[in-house]
């Protein structure tokens, strides 16, 4: 069971340190609703990882039951191969795409409106940028991939998931849970 959260570790740690949403938090904490909206944006960022990740479980779980244990772990090892290429093409994409020198960079029209965001937005807000963002996704796959075709337990299964949403979702959590605890000593900081 250890050995397979040493292997989803670095997907983990991929997610936690997203730039995009972990921007989109602070400024959604830096806004009047700051509380409840933090509070539905971490509640959506988790429910978009989990939704994402049992997807993937029972799919590359049937998979094992109708091709056998050693197809499906194949299966996912050139699975994994394709999320990478994936990656460095999106990669290869933005950078293109980057400012050229002395041009400023265009903010995301979402951003421009978080100050105004009502809680069930918010809540939509963190699933999209855990679940459906591209580089979120696409290490969310690739990390309930390799723990499917893990030879653990269901119940081991289960603890790694958690494990790894929860190590994906430290930055969400942590400032968040600092201002439902801290209230308006937060607010001042």
């Amino acid at each position: 069971m250890l050995a397979v959260i040493g292997q989803v570790l670095p997907e983990a740690i991929g997610i936690a340190l997203s730039p995009i949403p972990i921007i989109g938090l602070i400024l959604m904490l830096l806004s009047k609703n700051a509380r409840k909206n933090s509070l539905m944006f971490m509640i959506g960022w988790l429910a978009g990882l989990v939704v994402v990740a049992v997807i993937v479980l029972a799919l590359v779980n049937a998979g094992k039951i109708e091709a056998g244990e050693g197809a499906a772990q194949t299966g996912v090892l050139w699975g994994q191969l394709l999320l990478g290429l994936v990656l460095l093409f999106l990669a290869f994409r933005q950078w293109r795409s980057r400012p050229k020198a002395g041009q400023e960079a265009t903010m995301p029209k979402w951003m421009a409106t978080i100050d105004s965001v009502k809680p069930s937005r918010a809540l939509a807000l963190g699933a999209l940028l855990s679940g459906v963002n591209p580089k979120n996704l696409l290490l969310n796959v690739a990390a309930a991939g390799t723990i499917a075709a893990a030879a653990i337990t269901p119940l081991q299964t289960a603890v790694v998931t958690i494990v790894f949403i929860l190590i994906a979702s430290i930055t969400i959590i942590g400032p968040v849970a600092y201002v439902q605890i801290a209230g308006e000593r937060a607010e001042r900081a």
